[in-house]
């Protein structure tokens, strides 16, 4: 499969809004119109409930993975398997089908580092269950995570750093109102 083609189908599978599919499904308002209207595991939690949740975290980690399969799987370089992360975080944060309504893309790169290197995978989650349970904040625990994932990185994988600087800065930047809430003492709680 040409490298061209791999990155489109990578950004068309993050593109895919789980979150919005799975709230219809189940019956549930759309989450980018209801709550913080992201279209993420942590709003359809305080909209929708938990089980809409979970499917929406697992689908999201889903499409990541399957995203980076299907690179590892046609023999691509360790190096080209992150540039599809990007893609496909991307397709999350951009999605073709409404491209400003995406997500955060915390869980979509999550999925990719499962594939990538389980480690580092290990690594964000344990920060980030260790930072959500400090303050009970899902957005501070995922702006730390996305801020360590390059130093994490560096050190387990320095090969898929330059992708890994790239993914964590969109994260970052998709985590602008939280971050200024944050720094204002109002962002929410879970």
């Amino acid at each position: 499969m040409p490298d061209s083609l791999l990155l489109l189908s990578a950004y068309l599978l993050g593109s895919i809004p789980s979150a919005v599919l799975i709230c219809r499904a189940l019956g549930l308002d759309d989450p980018r119109r209801t709550g913080s209207g992201n279209p993420g595991a942590t709003n359809v939690l305080r909209t929708g409930g938990i089980q809409a949740a979970g499917l929406t975290l697992l689908a999201d980690v889903g499409k990541g993975a399957a995203a980076v399969l299907l690179a590892f799987n046609t023999g691509t370089s360790v190096l080209l398997q992150g540039w599809v992360m990007l893609a496909a975080v991307c397709g999350h944060l951009f999605p073709f089908f409404a491209p400003t309504r995406g997500g955060k893309g915390v869980a979509t790169t999550l999925g990719c580092s499962l594939l990538l290197a389980w480690p580092l995978a290990l690594c964000q989650l344990a920060l980030w269950g260790l930072m959500f349970m400090l303050g009970r904040i899902s957005s501070l625990a995922s702006i730390t995570t996305a801020a360590a994932t390059p130093l994490l990185c560096y050190l387990i994988i320095p090969a898929l750093l330059v992708p890994f600087i790239l993914t964590s800065l969109l994260l970052l930047l998709k985590h602008g109102n939280n971050i200024r809430r944050l720094i204002n003492g109002h962002e929410h709680r879970l």
